[in-house]
């Protein structure tokens, strides 16, 4: 099985003989509180999606990573990983020192080892990692609206949080391995999306599909903007399309506690090392990968992974031309195997999909399969 990366999934989930005395040695030290990104990255971090981190970015992994998208010793990443200091009292204190690690409902859930405190310019880290300084960008407007003071250092979680409406479908990365490992998958393609899959989604999955032993449905399941579909709506259609369209012995859906960056290039890259550690082989990258609005070019998030050789990367890019239904050859096609014109293309933008379901609008079969229809159609209705 393909190796995570720097070749060790790291572990920072406490023990279960010393989790109970690390909750103790928390309720005395001094708190550092999370917001729901850094809640999420500390999961991600403690269950080995982030490998090799072991904790929070400090400012020579940072500028590293900004500067030449490796971290310090050379190993390919993307973006920043990095907790904000939110309170002042902690943000004087001189590392190395001990902090309780607290999520947004106030709870303690963890211990860092602070090593680094360290400011940070947001406007110069936008412009690095998410190419804009433009405050309407999403992740700019995070920057923004968090303080500039860092602080990095290793962690330790006392326990995986389980995310209970999808608990069935919430698979660490040895998990997920060890899944591949029972159905005798030694290639695997992930798939990322934060939207419901539609037809054309399906149809980059199927062809991915038959290059590889199985394909894992890895959807975004994080903080994503206010205007996304909610992810209990999203589950539904996934269910749907599982029970419905896709083989069971080949096609397995895990969620991905991940709160999106909408940083476009870099997060393709970012979302792929990341599933090189839940054990994939291969990811798919399509049109306007992790974009957002027209910030970044259509396949812009394709071509920045021939920055990196490939062996290095470890995880082979699957690059996807845009997807649509061709009324021409009356099935899914790409500009590639088709000739058809503009007109005869069949696609709706996630906010013409939105505009329809809330006139009560049905969604074309072309474009998307009637049982997720039904499901967005009952969301979107004016009493739901």
């Amino acid at each position: 099985m393909i190796a995570p990366l720097g070749g060790t999934l790291v572990d920072r989930v406490a023990p279960a003989d010393r989790a109970d005395a690390l909750r103790e040695r928390a309720a005395e030290l001094p708190a550092m509180r999370l917001n729901a990104r850094e809640t999420s990255d500390l999961a991600l971090i403690a269950t080995g999606a982030m490998s090799p981190l072991e904790g929070f970015m400090g400012r020579d992994a940072y500028e590293s990573v900004l500067d030449h998208m490796r971290l310090p010793g050379g190993i390919p990443w993307a973006l920043p990983v990095t907790l904000c200091v939110r309170d002042a009292h902690v943000g004087r204190i001189a590392p190395p020192f001990l902090a309780a690690l607290v999520a947004p409902d106030g709870e303690r859930i963890g211990i860092m080892t602070v090593e680094d405190v360290y400011e940070v310019d947001r406007d110069a880290e936008a412009r690095r990692a998410l190419g804009t300084d433009d405050p309407a960008h999403p992740g700019v407007k995070y920057l923004a609206a968090n303080p500039a003071l860092r602080a990095g250092g290793t962690v330790w979680m006392f326990e995986r949080p389980v995310h209970r409406p999808f608990e069935a479908y919430d698979l660490t990365p040895a998990q997920t391995r060890a899944l591949f490992e029972q159905r005798g998958w030694n290639t695997v393609v992930a798939f990322q999306t934060r939207n419901p899959i539609h037809r054309a989604h399906e149809y980059l999955v199927k062809c991915a599909l038959e290059s590889v032993d199985g394909a894992l449905i890895h959807p975004a399941m994080g903080e994503t903007k206010p205007d996304d579909i909610p992810a209990e709506v999203r589950m539904e259609c996934y269910l749907a399309l599982l029970e419905n369209y896709f083989s069971p012995d080949h096609v397995a859906l895990s969620i991905f506690p991940y709160a999106m960056r909408y940083a476009g290039p870099r997060e393709a890259v970012h979302h792929a090392l990341l599933r090189r550690n839940y054990g994939c082989t291969h990811f798919i990258v399509g049109r306007d990968h992790a974009g957002v609005g027209d910030y970044y070019g259509t396949y812009d998030a394709q071509r920045i992974f021939d920055r990196f050789d490939p062996d290095e990367i470890g995880i082979t890019p699957v690059r996807f031309e845009h997807a649509f239904y061709c009324r021409r050859v009356g099935g899914m096609a790409t500009p590639k195997t088709t000739r058809s014109t503009p007109e005869q293309r069949i696609f709706l933008s996630g906010t013409r999909v939105r505009e329809m379901l809330a006139r009560g609008e049905a969604l074309p079969p072309e474009f998307t399969r009637p049982e997720v229809a039904e499901i967005l159609q009952r969301h979107y209705a004016p009493d739901a």
